[in-house]
């Protein structure tokens, strides 16, 4: 499981008090000045004027200048840097960042840097910066180090372990020094061995590894994204985000619930982190829907399955979105118009099951004096809109890829001047900067030991060889190799982190599929991702399901299994864009005239379903549950028979649920207000 970022979205606090009371959605909480010490619990950065925050900031600081630097082409000592170049001296700004920032356990958390961090921080710093004076020999030459790239090699497997946890240092461990064994391997899983010194050769100087695409992710294509959202949290937006769901839908039964499933999807666009976005709004939210009547494994399961869902939720979309993009050669902007109708699907199957469990257990909207105005909210948050309007027009209009959220940062800092509240001060600038290291030098040391993932892969050729095995394995059956993708996809996304499930599948299960069926690219990948994500609400593992289970201070087995129930359309929705690509918007459109009406009516029903509820009609009864889940998926299938069925089936069923609401049949349950409620 990720560390918990320190870009969780608080409030900026004017004044000096040290203790300040604010209240959201009727509930009032006592916080920390934020601003001032920042404690995040995955790092020890501590007080702004502490002397590791101050090196912090230095290191960050020139990361993010030097990056700024080579992004638009600014010449640096009379030149432009080589990509080489500045790969190196971003991996020893940031990789150094890390040994500073984030402890090696959870009893130094609390404490400074202990001297062995700092020669770990020194020592790779040193060497990226000998790399880098070196980088045009390695280019004209093929120069390298063997001995030092072992030692980078360690140092970046212990960043892993501190970012991913155990679990994703296996994963890195294990498929980086695969190269080694290869050829031991029987079947689809024999490839080209390499002695120890090739293999890091691969990993540390070459493109497969270090100097290719997963540094590019994270030196250039996603780093915008990142300062972007560090300007846009350091400003209150996440704060925007909850009180504008909160005046939407505050009012409505199951208000807070509904709050909280907007506001993840909003921040989890922005941050593209399950884990933060669970800490950072479910803190929050999960306590509201306690407090008006919803359990506590309900409410930590709504906040797991939104946080999840927000990752690839358009405009702006996790690191996953960006790898996508490079791995197929498209535009990002193809990716983000892609995840439209997947993700609003998936929020509204999420939205319906709240509705539903507010409706039949008779909750009521939040008292009027809760909820924050609508136009004062606005008045208070345009900015933020603007700004988020701007970057989809630079994305998609203007076309500046990467470079649109480095804009939008500058109109963001240029707009928070309008607001006393949110002026650039001195003081809020040096907190915006390491609020925005934070989350690149977090960012760094999870996507950067990827390198040895591809380059294991890659050098051996195992790729092919899975390729041709998962399609004997399916003995050429689309279905069977789709179902034995989702194993793998399930499996590999186990170990908490779908980035690094989606690298490994992209290579070896999306060219199966393509090679078998010919099926349309994007919606291959966007199945991968999708399926990558189940493994984060689904037992045994389901990593956000437990830490929303640990925040709401519920069972975490029951809360993962509400979770599923929750999430289902994630479940099926893969399999229906797979088999028809308008719904991620590729191909002939004029489907989608009669597709997504059926989605949007299918998964209503299975909502219903799920929930015992159906809009429209009252509560379903037990025995009409599973039959409104088996009509409602028929109902969405994109195959004009199967849709027929489901309608008919649909109909009858709903008909069936309305009369006997209507006799007074079904009764609603009583809500009991027992210690897991509270």
């Amino acid at each position: 499981m990720h560390p918990l970022p320190s870009f969780c979205p608080r409030r900026f606090l004017a004044g000096n008090d040290s203790v300040r009371t604010i209240e959201y959605f009727g509930v009032t909480m006592d916080q920390k000045k934020v601003p001032e010490q920042n404690e995040a619990e995955g790092t020890r950065l501590g007080r702004l004027g502490s002397w590791q925050s101050i090196v912090f900031l230095f290191l960050s600081t020139a990361g993010i200048l030097l990056s700024a630097s080579y992004i638009f082409g600014i010449q640096i000592a009379g030149r432009v840097l080589l990509n080489v170049e500045y790969y190196w001296l971003f991996i020893a700004l940031f990789s150094a960042a890390v040994f500073i920032a984030m402890p090696a356990g959870k009893k130094s958390r609390k404490r400074s840097p202990p001297w062995y961090d700092l020669v770990l921080a020194t020592l790779i710093f040193g060497i990226c910066i000998y790399f880098f004076l070196n980088a045009q020999d390695m280019i004209m030459m093929g120069w390298k180090n063997v001995p030092l790239g072992v030692v980078i090699w360690i140092l970046l497997m212990e960043a892993a372990r501190r970012s991913g946890g155990i679990s994703y240092l296996m994963v890195v461990l294990l498929l980086g020094t695969y190269p080694l064994v290869a050829d031991k391997f029987p079947g689809l899983f024999h490839g080209i061995s390499y002695d120890f010194a090739q293999t890091i050769e691969a990993h540390v100087f070459r493109n497969e590894g270090m100097m290719g695409i997963t540094t590019k992710i994270i030196a250039e294509i996603i780093l915008g994204f990142l300062v972007f959202a560090g300007v846009l949290l350091a400003t209150g937006a996440g704060d925007f985000f909850i009180d504008l769901a909160n005046a939407i839908f505050g009012k409505y039964r199951g208000g807070p619930a509904k709050v909280s499933v907007v506001a993840s999807a909003f921040f989890g666009s922005l941050s593209g982190s399950v884990f933060s976005n669970i800490v950072g709004t479910g803190s929050i939210t999960i306590r509201t829907m306690k407090k008006v009547g919803y359990p506590a494994h309900y409410a930590g399961a709504i906040e797991a399955c939104a946080s999840t869902g927000g990752v690839v939720m358009p405009p702006v979309m996790g690191a996953i979105a960006f790898v996508m993009a490079v791995t197929i050669g498209v535009d990002y902007s193809v990716i983000m118009i892609a995840a439209i109708i997947p993700s609003f699907l998936f929020y509204l199957g999420l939205l319906l099951q709240v509705d539903g469990y507010a409706a039949k257990t008779g909750m009521m909207g939040l008292p009027k004096e809760e909820i924050p105005s609508f136009k004062e909210v606005l008045k208070r948050g345009w900015p933020f809109l603007t700004v988020l309007i701007f970057l989809v027009w630079g994305l998609l209009y203007k076309r500046w890829e990467y470079l649109a959220p480095w804009y939008a940062s500058l109109l963001m800092i240029g707009l928070s001047f309008l607001n006393r509240a949110t002026w650039m001060t001195p003081r809020r600038i040096l907190q915006t900067l390491r609020q925005i290291g934070d989350l690149i030098t977090q960012t760094t040391a999870i996507i950067l030991p990827i390198a040895f993932v591809v380059s294991g892969l890659t050098i051996t050729g195992v790729t092919g060889s899975v390729t041709s095995g998962l399609i004997n394995l399916g003995q050429d059956n689309l279905y069977l190799v789709l179902l034995l993708g989702i194993g793998a996809c399930y499996i590999m996304g186990m170990a908490g982190l779908s980035i690094v499930a989606y690298i490994f599948l992209s290579v070896t299960l999306a060219p199966a599929i393509i090679r078998m069926a010919g099926l349309n690219e994007i919606a291959i990948h966007l199945f991968i991702v999708y399926y990558a994500m189940l493994a984060a609400i689904t037992p045994p593992v389901a990593a956000a399901a437990f830490l929303g289970a640990a925040v709401a201070g519920a069972p975490p087995m029951k809360t993962s299994f509400t979770a599923m129930r929750l999430g289902i359309v994630i479940y099926f929705v893969p399999l229906f864009f797979i088999f028809q690509p308008a719904l991620v918007m590729q191909g002939d459109l004029i489907p989608l005239i009669y597709l997504l009406p059926s989605c949007i009516l299918g998964i209503a029903l299975i909502s219903a379903g799920c929930e015992g509820y159906l809009q429209g009609a009252g509560i379903v009864p037990n025995w009409a549950r599973l039959p409104l889940v088996i009509s409602g998926f028929l109902l969405s299938f994109p195959t004009p028979y199967v849709t027929i069925i489901g309608f008919v089936l649909s109909a009858v069923l709903a008909a069936m649920v309305w009369m006997k609401n209507r006799k007074g049949i079904v009764t609603a349950p009583t809500m009991s207000m027992d210690k897991e409620t509270i």
